[in-house]
């Protein structure tokens, strides 16, 4: 289970664009995504980097995690 916090969700569109990114590279991944809190928890087998690298790319790239 991966979690990201996206600062940059605020709105429906923004949970369909992330839903859709994280689906395309895998259909079978669990998303379980807080507009509010602005996270989202992801259950895949694909590694973190490049579940960060597809939301990047569609525009809500994570926070980075505290150290």
């Amino acid at each position: 289970m991966h979690r990201f916090t996206l600062p940059d969700m605020s709105c429906g569109h923004c949970v369909a664009a992330i839903t859709e990114a994280l689906q395309a590279l895998d259909a079978q991944a669990r998303i379980a995504i807080d507009r509010d809190a602005r996270t989202a928890e992801v259950d895949s087998a694909l590694p973190r980097e490049t579940l960060v690298a597809a939301l990047a790319e569609a525009g809500y790239p994570p926070a980075a995690l505290p150290d």
